[in-house]
């Protein structure tokens, strides 16, 4: 179902710039020239942001081969002579325009799911649900923003009998542009709470505006028992729409009788449906998309026995909450209940995330094992492809199940996206993936084996070696035994660290920057124990203008890595200044001795781009005001030093007690700055505010910030509620015992004699890992099964042990959280008596890092 560059032009309202061809189809939306998969029949919007411009891109993408563009400034179209332009008021607006006339052509269900929590989960599992019934389109992975609803509603296709798309918001105004696309005819209102809460007055502000995405549905289905949402749907017309249910016995239409947890973490469900009279219409309205293979039942039938019990493989609250909402939904749509019950018992777990984890023989594995259709395959390519640059890149596939499209357009369509993201080798596993050979150019590396034993078989005779692999499977292709094949065997402690929220933080302090502001990011001491090559290529991915590192041999590391952002090193040694040169490396120079040094190494013919600091009140580094006339006598003397930026360092920018010497900071600062300007002839970058000073010190962002430990999650200048948890550090448990009255725990017996009967489980962390010994002793707990356990004697070196006595449910093998959301870094930092940046930078190297993307 593709559209001519014509239908687009007056959907859009837009006026033609350059019309080359307007009878060209498209059938991508493009929104990032990175993500480029089929140019000729690509359409680019050049969204317009605070920071980054699409139109700055748009020579990019012509030399790639796109020639249709959507714009809203004027461009010199003589540089694009082969393309079709269209120019409108507003590119976002048009996009939204579109998608919802392309939503418009569809007579089919569309669930509309929002909520503060379980929009994914929920929209995850009625596809597990609902797949034997439907032709199902949804919304990939969480693509429910103000762009991301676009994306997900231009998938639908006419083979398509059932839509599920998430919807999320950060402020007012925002879901009445979402309603408008999705226009669903069932609404599933997950919960509220307090996410996002920084861009609403009130929950109940916040409730009314997620509502918004109902106000045209048959049927709306929430849980009573969060009140705001109560009182919000019995103020609105949709009080006769709707179809509640509730635990705690407030008045619903379901009502849940009893929660009881089996063996083995699963949980049964019971409770009783009320006889509505709206039910037949409800089903009658979920139903006009079923297929023909299914038994339509009205679900009145089943009122007969009206006490209905499921079973899900699952014990938590979320899950037990995200399951009711599937139930009500499936009964609504006349599902018998015995099928009901058969399937909930079959629920998966939902990893909305990628996992980046170290490989062997120095590979970089990327996991996406559980599930396999078009759009999230595309969302991994390009994850991995941020990672493996220009080096081998293997990607194992397998069949992509349920698409519901002919099989040999799909892999026609899997080959471009391989070929785009420069895949260098395919393994392919099941039965139908074999129709893609004929697709790849006859001399693209490839293999392919029936099943995944099979593949595992030959493993032996695979090479596996210094390049990035990708495993992309469907669930019943069991891709997790080849991970642990492929997984490099280490410490079963481990950070894992939450890319999408490092880049949420980073956009939080870019939403404050004036238009033209740079952004430093800092990535030093490994990425603040983070890991900096890993960040480096996602940051330079996400369009930081520079890095900063400690240390020549941390540049040098990003550069080997592919990085090729400027690199500010801070702390530059004259052994240094060849490896410098030759990596492009641009030093810091804080001092007359030091200039004196890089001199003697330049001459007057190398071309080096330095940073100058000065001390405006630091006192740790810098030129100081009686160095100014020395320093520009210098710099005229050897043009061939560019100075790239002159910053300094703000000593309390998060301090308001402290405000007024930051202010006299600022004021030295502009007055050396002037002087160094005056001898140089040109004006170079300026910078002073770090994390601190971002939000507190507008007026002071100069040409550019220097984002650190905020970038990381912690902030102390008022931003802390707006920023995600990147960092969670896990351990498990090695063994438990129980202890009599009388003995003692760990070295030199420091527990102190044991009163009575305790369960002690020794847990893989110690103060070699980065778990120092004052969290020891009682001083400390961490988190296992949601229950904090308290250390009890000392912390060795590669253990510690913790008082499990009130957690029955612990067993040896569960996992451990040492950090993160619960308990928060700052929490063991107090307990160190130190801060978080120095938690983070005390975790060992031989700590595994896990990167993850939502």
């Amino acid at each position: 179902m593709n559209y001519s560059i014509s239908d687009i032009q007056k959907i859009t309202g837009a006026v033609w710039l350059k019309q080359a061809d307007p009878a060209a189809t498209t059938e991508q939306i493009l929104l990032d020239s990175r993500h480029i998969i089929a140019p000729t029949v690509s359409l680019f919007f050049a969204l317009a942001g605070a920071r980054h411009d699409g139109h700055r891109y748009l020579p990019e993408l012509y030399k790639a081969g796109v020639r249709n563009f959507v714009v809203s400034q004027q461009v010199e179209v003589a540089n694009y002579p082969e393309s079709n332009v269209l120019q409108v008021r507003n590119s976002l607006d048009a996009l939204q325009l579109l998608a919802a006339h392309h939503r418009a052509q569809f007579h089919i269900p569309v669930v509309g799911i929002t909520g503060s929590n379980g929009k994914t989960v929920v929209k995850e599992w009625l596809y597990q649900l609902l797949a034997p019934d439907f032709n199902i389109v949804r919304s990939p992975k969480s693509y429910n923003s103000q762009v991301g609803v676009p994306l997900s509603v231009w998938q639908m296709r006419p083979e398509h009998t059932m839509a599920l798309f998430e919807a999320g918001i950060s402020q007012p105004g925002e879901m009445e542009r979402l309603a408008r696309i999705i226009r669903p005819t069932i609404g599933i209102f997950t919960n509220i709470g307090p996410a996002h809460r920084e861009g609403f007055s009130s929950k109940m502000q916040k409730t009314e505006e997620k509502m918004r995405l109902f106000a045209g549905v048959e049927t709306l289905i929430y849980c009573s028992d969060y009140e705001t949402i109560e009182t919000a749907v019995k103020s609105s017309n949709l009080a006769n729409r709707s179809y509640s249910w509730s635990k705690t016995g407030k008045a619903a239409d379901f009502q849940i009788a009893e929660i009881q947890p089996l063996p083995g973490g699963a949980t049964r469900i019971s409770g009783v449906f009320s006889n509505l009279n709206s039910t037949s219409a409800q089903a009658q309205e979920i139903n006009t998309g079923r297929s023909s293979q299914s038994q339509i039942r009205n679900p009145q039938s089943q009122i007969r026995n009206p006490k209905s019990a499921i079973e899900i493989p699952f014990s938590d609250a979320a899950s037990i909450e995200n399951a009711i909402h599937c139930w009500v939904l499936l009964h609504l749509t006349g599902i018998p209940q015995e099928q009901i019950a058969v399937r909930m018992r079959r629920l998966e777990p939902v990893e909305m995330r990628l996992e980046l984890k170290a490989g062997i023989n120095r590979c970089t594995l990327v996991n996406d094992f559980y599930n396999n259709d078009l759009a999230s395959l595309r969302i991994a390519l390009q994850f991995a492809a941020q990672q493996a640059r220009a080096g081998k890149f293997t990607v194992i596939l397998s069949d992509i199940l349920q698409s519901g499209q002919d099989k040999d357009q799909l892999y026609e369509k899997v080959s471009s996206a391989i070929k785009e993201q420069a895949v260098t080798r395919l393994i392919g596993i099941g039965s139908e993936i074999t129709a893609i050979r004929q697709k790849l150019p006859p001399d693209f590396e490839s293999a392919f084996f029936a099943d995944t034993d099979t593949f595992l078989q030959q493993f032996h005779n695979m090479e596996f070696r210094d390049e990035l692999i990708l495993l992309k499977g469907a669930r019943p292709f069991e891709f997790e035994r080849i991970a642990r094949r492929l997984e490099q065997k280490a410490h079963k402690t481990i950070l894992e660290v939450n890319l999408t929220a490092l880049i949420h933080n980073l956009n939080v302090y870019n939403r404050l920057l004036r238009p033209g502001t740079k952004m430093l990011a800092m990535v030093k001491a490994a990425g603040y124990g983070s890991g900096s090559a890993e960040l480096a290529k996602l940051l330079e991915f996400h369009k930081v203008d520079y890095l900063g590192v400690a240390y020549a041999d941390e540049g040098i590391e990003l550069r080997h890595a592919g990085v090729n952002l400027p690199i500010l090193v801070l702390n530059p040694e004259p052994a240094s200044f060849d490896a410098l040169y030759r990596f492009r490396l641009e030093p810091e120079i804080y001092s007359l001795p030091l200039l004196d040094e890089l001199v003697h190494f330049s001459g007057k013919t190398k071309r080096l781009a330095v940073h100058l600091k000065l001390d405006t009140g630091m006192h740790r580094l810098g030129f100081e005001p009686a160095d100014m006339q020395a320093l520009a006598e210098r710099l005229r003397q050897f043009p061939n030093l560019e100075v790239r930026s002159v910053f300094s360092h703000l000593s309390a920018s998060d301090a308001p007690q402290h405000d007024a010497f930051t202010h006299r900071q600022a004021a030295a600062f502009t007055e050396m700055f002037g002087q160094i300007t005056d001898a140089l002839g040109y004006v170079p970058l300026r910078h002073i505010v770090n994390t601190g000073g971002i939000a507190r010190f507008p007026e002071y962002h100069f040409d550019m910030v220097r984002l650190g430990i905020g970038l990381y999650g912690i902030d102390s200048s008022g931003l802390q509620d707006q920023l995600r948890v990147v960092n969670t550090l896990k351990a498990t448990i090695s063994q438990i015992k129980n202890i009599p009255p009388g003995d003692t725990v760990g070295y030199n017996r420091n527990s102190g004699i044991l009163e009575h009967d305790r369960r002690i489980a020794t847990i893989s962390i110690g103060y070699a890992d980065g778990l120092l010994r004052l969290a020891g002793g009682g001083r400390y707990g961490v988190l296992i099964h949601g229950q904090k356990a308290p250390t009890i004697g000392n912390v060795c070196m590669d253990m510690t042990m913790v008082d499990v006595s009130d957690i029955p449910a612990a067993r040896e093998g569960d996992e451990v959280i040492i950090f993160g959301e619960n308990p928060p870094v700052q929490e063991l930092a107090a307990c160190l008596q130190t801060i978080p940046y120095e938690v983070f930078t005390n975790i060992s190297e031989r700590v595994k890092r896990v990167y993850w993307q939502e």
